[in-house]
Formats: structure tokens, sequence, C-alpha cells
């Protein structure tokens, strides 16, 4: 079954307040995570086009990333060679911060690809570390950031527990309407462009699966695609069609 998005037309709402990282008043005024990456030492910013990888698991963990537009997936590769999506995250979501927890070098666990063409600001760990040290401000907004990683990983665990494909792809596509949706007058449409293999790989699925099930979708009048960007007509409705 889908899970039930409860309050889904407060959705835009909830994805603005996610991305404004200076909202509590604890921290100085109009200051952003992005603000903090980018004033840091030997900070840069990268291009990626879409499916390259950023990093592979076991690449030395030496640089914590902020994504500034596009989307990155994040998976786990096990050793039977099945690849897992554990999130997928939007502009302004951190990642990369696995040395800043262990507090030493260590090897990267997860795989990150470009979902879309992403462009990142990248800063040495060392750097982030020494800027926590002297601000205790920044480490209020990096928590922040990994909060809504953490939300975001749940979510995504959520929507590949469905073993029905088609209760899964409902489900992961209602996500891309909560994280990437802009409301219009026909319905929320995904801010990607999206090919069906992507979404197969995203979902652990096939690429003719994921056609077949998007035509039946698409026949069923939930949603339209044009150019690659999915429409959904009535989220609600998508979600209630598969509880």
């Amino acid at each position: 079954m889908v899970t039930s998005y409860r309050g889904f037309t407060r959705f835009n709402q909830q994805r603005n307040n996610q991305m404004n990282g200076s909202s509590s008043s604890s921290l100085p005024p109009n200051k952003t995570l992005l603000d903090v990456i980018k004033s840091l030492e030997g900070v840069s910013t990268e291009i990626v086009d879409r499916s390259k990888t950023i990093f592979f698991p076991g690449d030395p963990a030496e640089r914590v990333y902020l994504i500034r537009r596009g989307a990155v997936r994040l998976s786990r590769v096990y050793e039977t060679g099945e690849e897992i999506t554990v999130a997928l995250l939007r502009e302004n979501s951190l990642f990369g911060v696995l040395s800043l927890l262990t507090g030493h070098r260590s090897d990267r666990f997860y795989h990150a690809v470009a979902f879309t063409r992403v462009e990142l600001v990248a800063a040495p760990a060392t750097s982030v570390r020494n800027a926590i040290e002297q601000d205790a401000s920044v480490g209020l907004l990096l928590l922040q950031g990994l909060s809504s990683r953490v939300l975001q990983t749940e979510t995504m665990i959520e929507t590949l527990t469905h073993r029905d494909m088609s209760s899964r792809l409902a489900s992961f596509l209602l996500v891309l309407c909560r994280d990437f949706g802009v409301p219009g007058e026909k319905g929320v449409t995904i801010d990607l462009r999206l090919s069906h293999q992507a979404i197969a790989e995203a979902i652990g699925s096939t690429r003719v699966t994921i056609t077949r099930l998007l035509g039946e979708l698409k026949a069923s009048s939930l949603l339209a695609i044009d150019r690659k960007k999915i429409t959904i007509y009535d989220p609600i409705a998508l979600a209630k069609r598969f509880n």
C-alpha cells in the first residue's frame, strides 16, 4: 500500500520551509548553509552530468557536498551486486558527511550519482569541522541539513518496501511530487526530466516495466507526461488508488 500523505496540499510550503536553513531565530540573520559552505577554505563548485558518479563506495570521505541545482541519488551497493536507493536529494541538501561523523579519514559506503544534471558546492571535511569548532551556529545549520536528509532516507525506505511494483512506482511519484513538485492549473508537475530508465533504477525495476505502468496510469487519467516531465493531476487520488 502507498504511504498516506496527510496534509499533502501543504507540501510546497513544507518544501520551502525545509529549504530555508536560516529559519531559526538563534542563528545569525540571513545566514544559510550555502553561505557557510561557500565561505570555507578550499571550497569548489562542480557540475556533474546526469547519470555520472559523484563518488563510489570505497572512495575516501574527504569532502562534504551541498546541492545547488538538480537532484542526487544515493544508494547502497551490497555484496550480491544489488543496488538499493536510500535517498533522492534535492536542492540545498547536504551529503557526503561521513568524515564529519567519524572524525577521521574513512571510506564511503554510499554510491552518489547525479539523478539530473547537478551543480554542487564541495568543501573539504577539515574546513567544515574547523568552522563548527569556531561557530556553534554552523553546527546547528549542519544538523538541520542532516535532519532533512534522514527524513528523505526514511521516506525512500518506505517507498521501496512495497513489493507490488505498481504501488512502489506510485509511492515514488508521490515522493517526487512532495520534494520536486510545482503546482499548476492541471495538477502538480515534477520539476525533473525523468527517463523511464532513471525511474527504474531508482526503485529497482526495469525500463520495460516502468513504461508499461506509466502507460496504465496515463490511461487512467492520473498523470500526463510531456518532454519527460510528469504531471500528477491529483496526488491524493493517486495515493488512494493504491491504498
